[in-house]
Parts: structure tokens; C-alpha cells; sequence
């Protein structure tokens, strides 16, 4: 393969991504902004009984929230162990409680982590009104919280962000649901399937008997990459021909993944007046997910050991079809969103390879992050930089004309210490209570040592995150890592929410100061750098040590 060959996947994402940004951007502005509601929308509020016309203080926004999640997490729930009843059920029986429990929590979180073979464990009536509408859903309540952070910076002396339950239909309605039709039509014509066959019994080339599973499949993808989900319909997600036939459809995949995420920095100018401001996100998110991209590729062309040298690239877990860079980009996208899909294993991947995904997740998945998680967390972390740049230089810590005083840097500071703390937490745990440890170590890791440590480190992460995708190596279905991650998951979601809520309405409540020959600018180069700095500062500080134990010991090997 030549090297413009190789580049192109790439290129055709840049490309699209750079035309989609001014128009999708401006677009979710013009929703969340708009007064007007839609026909459908209004006979959703009566049902409800909401009036769109009035506006929630940042509790009551948090409650809208949290009372809609929880609701979600008993749907699923119920609609998993009485499966058995449902129709389509394809003669599965229930799924077990602990696994139901965090399954449940898992696609409400926007992880859909998945510790069971999709295709053996969940019927059609499952998989459909459970976890596809959560694929919505969640997406679309991780928008919400970013527009309702976005409304506290640009506002002025306001008691109030807006209203959940009216950014939740619009979300739903004007974005991802017509995002996702268009998207699953395109999925069709790739040959993505879409049906409900059931399984179908084949005779392979030697004479054996094999059965294929079919299912509503391109309708799913289409939320699960638009909403930055990721659970597969299939064991092996993406990397499966039935969900992610061709080259082309894998980098339809990465654009469908990156679309939302990297289109907000403009909804954020839009909304607070100040386009330059949306351009210095993007352009941190940016330089970020180039960085981690060339990283891992580099890493893996690279090889380790005389197999891959031989081979002339890391190919075990790849597809043939995908190749080194249609594979990274896939995973780097996965990952730095918080999507979790994958087109190949990232347990094969060399130690440092593998690594890298880990570290994109320790990032925060702000590069450009989940549908909304990405923004508010970039933002969070902009707070933070302008806080601490403006200490050092004796500059006043404002951001867009709000003072970041000891509330606002309490309220940034527990947001960015809640990942980590359950990441370490859950992951000293596993290993460090003798009952616990033998479960993992016996039941658990495929690959005992060094990669074994890696595995659990890689599976707490990606819950604590929210992204979902796993060293595939590690059994997770048992009674420990079920509960364990099920929390992980819990927390990492709405503990954040709570704070990224909370200091949205100590923003909304001041007054926009002028700015002075004091005020810090962030809109410039300078201020780009400094974010990118403190990201990856904050992370390698926080997750060295236990990563100098795992992967990075065992790629020095």
C-alpha cells in the first residue's frame, strides 16, 4: 500500500468533518436556541406535562436528568430478564440479574460496555426497544447537559439554564433521530443487513454446519456510531462483515463518530457569542486526536517482535480489509470519543499500541469526546487552564467574562479527580483483596503478568469513561467485575453531570465582566497550547505510575 493510499481514510474524514463543521454546528445552535416547538414536539410536552416555555434552575435541571436515567436503567432491566416472554425473543431465555443489571447500566450511561456475545444473549425485542432506544436517548441527554453548560457561560445574572425534558425532545427529534435515519440508509447500501431472519443455517466450504445470525442491523449501527454509543449488534461490533462490510463504510463509521463531537466547538461560539472561542477548542481537540493518531499508527506499523517485523506491521486482531490505518483510525476515534466500537482487537495490539487507547480514555475523551461529554469536559478542562495560566502570569482567572473563583475551581477540580478516582479505585481493588484477586486471576485474565494488569486497568477505565470498548482478553462477566464496572459506569456518568451542572449555574448566576488589560485571552495560539498542555499533564501525572506497571513495562520487554 502506497503511502497517499494509506492517508486517504484520513483525509476523506478531515475533509468531511471540516464541511460538516460550520453547517451541523449552526444548526444544533439554531435548535437550542430557537423559541418555536414543532407539532410533534408539543403533543411530547403534553404528554408529559411540560411547559417548554419555562426554564430550570441547575437543580432542577439535574433532576430532570437523574429521574430520566434512572427510569431508563428499570426498563432495560425488566425488558432483559423477561425476555424470555417477549416476542422476537429468538428463543433466548432472560438474561441473568447481575448481567442484566450491568447491561442496564451500561447503555444508559452511553458506554455499552458488553459482557456477553450479543448475538447468543439478546433477542430482537431487547436489542430493539432496550438498547437501541437507550442508544438514543443517552446520547441525547449527554447533548443536553453540554447545551445547559454552554446557556451558563453566555448568561447573564440568570437563575436558570433552560429546560431538560424540552432540550431532550429537540435533541431527539431535530438531530439524532434524522442524523441516524440518513445514516442507517447509507449503512443499507454498503450491506449493512437489516432484517429478522434469525438464524440461518449454512454448510461452509469443508461441509460443516454453521448459523448466522441476521437482525435489524444498520438501524442500530446508525445510533450506535451518531451517538457515539458503541455496543455492537454482533460479538465481534465492527470488525464484523454483517455490521462494517467494506472499507469505505468503516470510514463512514469514524465520520459518523467524530460528526457531532467535533461540530459542537462552533454550537458553543454560536451560542456565546464568540466564534473564536469555538475555533480554540476545536483546534485543542484537534491537535490532540492528531497526535494520539499518529501515535498509535506509528506504533503499530512499527511492530514489536520478529512476527510483526516479518509481517511488516502489527496485524494480528486486524482485518484484512481494514489494514494498519483504517484499524487505527477506527480505534483512535473510538477512543477518543466515547464510542467504544471497534474494527479490531485492541488486546492484539502491540504494548504500546495498546496502551495508547487507554491513555485517550485517561484524557477524558475530550478529543473531541462523546455527543455533549466532549465539550463540557474540554471545557472544564479550559476553566482549569485559564485558572492556573492566569496565576502564573498574575492575570485575572476569567473565562468568557466569568470570574473562576474558589466555588468554580472546587466544582473543576472534583469533576476531573471523579474518573481517575474510580479507575484506581476499582482497579487496586481487583488486586488488592485475596478473594477478589483469585476471581481475576482465575476466572478473569487470559493473559496473566503484565498484560493481565493491563487488561482490568483497560476494562475500569473504559467504564469510569463511559466508552465501552475492552481488552477483548478479560472474561467480565462474573459477580465482581459485573457489579465493579456496573458502578464504575454509574459514577464516571452523573457524578460529572452533577458538577458540570452545579458550576453551570454558579456561571449563569454572575454578571459578564469586560474585559481589560488584566483578562487572559483564550482564544489565541498561545491559549490552544496551554490547553493541550494542562490535558495531558493532568493525565500523565495521574495515570503514569500504574501504567509504568502494565504496558508500558511491557513493552520495554
Amino acid at each position: 500500500m502506497t503511502f497517499a493510499a494509506a492517508l486517504l481514510p484520513l483525509l476523506t474524514v478531515v475533509v468531511v468533518l471540516a464541511l460538516l463543521y460550520r453547517p451541523l454546528g449552526d444548526y444544533m445552535a439554531r435548535t437550542f436556541t430557537g423559541m418555536k416547538d414543532l407539532r410533534v414536539e408539543r403533543g411530547f410536552y403534553r404528554i408529559l406535562g411540560v411547559d417548554s416555555a419555562s426554564y430550570q434552575p441547575w437543580r432542577s435541571y439535574l433532576t430532570g436528568v437523574l429521574s430520566f436515567s434512572v427510569v431508563g436503567v428499570l426498563l432495560v432491566y425488566v425488558l432483559q430478564r423477561t425476555q424470555a416472554v417477549l416476542p422476537y425473543s429468538l428463543g433466548l431465555p432472560a438474561v441473568p440479574e447481575g448481567l442484566a443489571f450491568n447491561t442496564a447500566v451500561s447503555f444508559v450511561t452511553n458506554t455499552n460496555w458488553q459482557s456477553y456475545s450479543p448475538e447468543a444473549t439478546m433477542g430482537y425485542a431487547v436489542q430493539m426497544a432496550g438498547l437501541a432506544v437507550q442508544n438514543f436517548v443517552s446520547a441525547a441527554v449527554g447533548l443536553a447537559v453540554a447545551i445547559a453548560f454552554v446557556r451558563g457561560l453566555a448568561a447573564r445574572r440568570s437563575a436558570t439554564l433552560g429546560n431538560f425534558w424540552v432540550d431532550l425532545t429537540r435533541a431527539l427529534l431535530r438531530i439524532l433521530l434524522p442524523g441516524a435515519v440518513i445514516a442507517a440508509l447509507v449503512l443499507l447500501a454498503g450491506g449493512v443487513i437489516q432484517n429478522f431472519a434469525g438464524f440461518t443455517t449454512v454448510t461452509t466450504l469443508t461441509g460443516a454446519e454453521q448459523n448466522l445470525p441476521g437482525g435489524p442491523v444498520a438501524s442500530q449501527e446508525a445510533i450506535k456510531m451518531l451517538g457515539t454509543n458503541g455496543g455492537g449488534f454482533f460479538n465481534a461490533n465492527s470488525a464484523h462483515p454483517f455490521e462494517n462490510p467494506s472499507p469505505w463504510t468503516s470510514v463512514f463509521q469514524v465520520i459518523l463518530m467524530l460528526a457531532i463531537p467535533f461540530s459542537l466547538p462552533r454550537t458553543f461560539g454560536t451560542m456565546v457569542g464568540q466564534r473564536r472561542q469555538g475555533y480554540a477548542i476545536l483546534g485543542a481537540m484537534s491537535a490532540i486526536f492528531l497526535l494520539s493518531l499518529t501515535a498509535v499508527t506509528l506504533a503499530e506499523l512499527a511492530g514489536n517482535g520478529s512476527a510483526s517485523q516479518a509481517a511488516g506491521a502489527a496485524m494480528e486482531g486486524k482485518e484484512q480489509r481494514f489494514g494498519i490505518v483504517g484499524s487505527t483510525l477506527f480505534g483512535s476515534a473510538s477512543t477518543l470519543t466515547s464510542t467504544g466500537a471497534v474494527n479490531s482487537m485492541h488486546d492484539s495490539y502491540t504494548a504500546i499500541g495498546g496502551m495508547l487507547p487507554m491513555v485517550n480514555m485517561m484524557l477524558g475523551e475530550v478529543a473531541p469526546g462523546g455527543v455533549g461529554s466532549g465539550l463540557y469536559g474540554m471545557l472544564i478542562l479550559a476553566v482549569v487552564t485559564v485558572f492556573i495560566s492566569g496565576l502564573l502570569v498574575g492575570r485575572t482567572p476569567e473565562y468568557l467574562g466569568k470570574k473562576i473563583g474558589a466555588r468554580e475551581i472546587k466544582l473543576a477540580s472534583l469533576y476531573i479527580l471523579t474518573m481517575p478516582t474510580l479507575v484506581l479505585t476499582g482497579t487496586a481493588l481487583s488486586f488488592a483483596v485475596p478473594a477478589l484477586r483469585s476471581d481475576i486471576d482465575g476466572t478473569s485474565i487470559l493473559n496473566p503478568g503484565l498484560h493481565g494488569l493491563s487488561e482490568v486497568l483497560y476494562a475500569f477505565t473504559s467504564a469510569a469513561n463511559n466508552n465501552g470498548s475492552a481488552f477483548a482478553g478479560l472474561t467480565a462477566n462474573t459477580p465482581w467485575l459485573n457489579t465493579a464496572l456496573g458502578v464504575a459506569m454509574l459514577l464516571g456518568r452523573f457524578l460529572p453531570m452533577v458538577f458540570v451542572l452545579a458550576l453551570a449555574g454558579s456561571f449563569a448566576a454572575q454578571d459578564r465582566v469586560p474585559a481589560t488589560a488584566g483578562t487572559l485571552p483564550t482564544d489565541r495560539v498561545q491559549s490552544v497550547t496551554l490547553l493541550v498542555g494542562v490535558t495531558v499533564v493532568v493525565t500523565a501525572l495521574t495515570f503514569f505510575p500504574v501504567l509504568a506497571l502494565g504496558p508500558l513495562a511491557e513493552g520495554l520487554l
